[in-house]
């Protein structure tokens, strides 16, 4: 930690640092609190530093778009880009995330209906924003969806019981041979819309706001969705999916990107020497 406060010291020398802490050790980002008010994100990986700048521009070009506090990054240093170096900062968005447990006290149906109006509200107008605003190249879901689909083969297969991998195979050719994956109409989307990303006020029962764009791009809608169905049950999701223009349409795109999380997670374990990450992914298919 001591590495990385000289670093924001060195950058930002006017910024007064009282104390700080570690706020969590994520998959990708080093994250610490200064001064108990700003948080500040420093990629682990030399492709992470691409990451957090395309997340920037993302950041800076929505803020005003979207009715649920978004970080923004006050602070920020691309001049050098190596692993400890890059860095950005924002505001302590207040709140605490969604946690499964926590959702699944929740009993009041006033309170589920708002929840999901506000989650939705927000997907919504994030998927409406023109892609001509933003500094984002389109993509094809369905090539990324070859693409990961080739890398489990061959990275994951060879750890995996025979019928584990005929199962995904079934899965991903039905997926990628569908009429609504030959015809997608891409959006700007958040990548990874789940409880640990999703904040809110447990007093007064609302969102208090969305963090980590790490993984927003050109997507296809749906894959957001997936987020909400994996972290509080298909029927959050299906209440969330009736506010959604259009919603029954996307429905079996969503469970087939909620089928691939884990071995998202193998993925990245394997990738990136991440032995925890591949043993939380891989262990369901052994």
């Amino acid at each position: 930690m001591e590495k990385y406060i000289e670093r924001i010291k060195q950058v930002y020398p006017s910024l007064s640092v009282l104390d700080c802490q570690i706020n969590e050790i994520g998959q990708n980002n080093d994250v610490i609190i200064v001064n108990g008010s700003i948080v500040f994100r420093f990629p682990k990986y030399q492709m992470g530093i691409d990451n957090l700048k395309k997340e920037t521009e993302i950041l800076e070009a929505i803020n005003s778009n979207v009715s649920i506090p978004i970080p923004y990054p006050i602070y920020q240093s691309f001049e050098n880009w190596e692993v400890g170096k890059a860095f950005v900062g924002y505001e302590l968005i207040q709140g605490s995330p969604l946690w499964k447990a926590s959702f699944g006290r929740i009993k009041n149906e006033e309170v589920l209906n708002r929840l999901a109006s506000q989650l939705v509200r927000f997907l919504i107008e994030i998927h409406s924003i023109s892609k001509k605003t933003l500094p984002l190249e389109e993509t094809n879901p369905r090539e990324q969806m070859v693409n990961l689909y080739l890398r489990i083969q061959n990275k994951l297969f060879p750890f995996m019981r025979e019928e584990s991998q005929r199962q995904i195979s079934s899965s991903f050719e039905t997926f990628l041979y569908s009429k609504t994956c030959l015809n997608l109409n891409t959006t700007l989307i958040h990548g990874d819309f789940g409880a640990t990303n999703i904040l809110w006020n447990p007093d007064t029962y609302n969102i208090s706001g969305i963090i980590d764009f790490g993984g927003s791009g050109i997507g296809d809608p749906a894959y957001d969705f997936a987020g909400i169905l994996s972290s509080y049950g298909e029927e959050f999701f299906n209440m969330c999916l009736n506010l959604y223009p259009n919603g029954t349409e996307i429905a079996e795109r969503v469970k087939f990107y909620r089928s691939t999380f884990a071995l998202q997670e193998a993925l990245h374990g394997v990738e990136n020497d991440d032995v925890e990450a591949f043993e939380n992914g891989i262990k369901a298919f052994r």
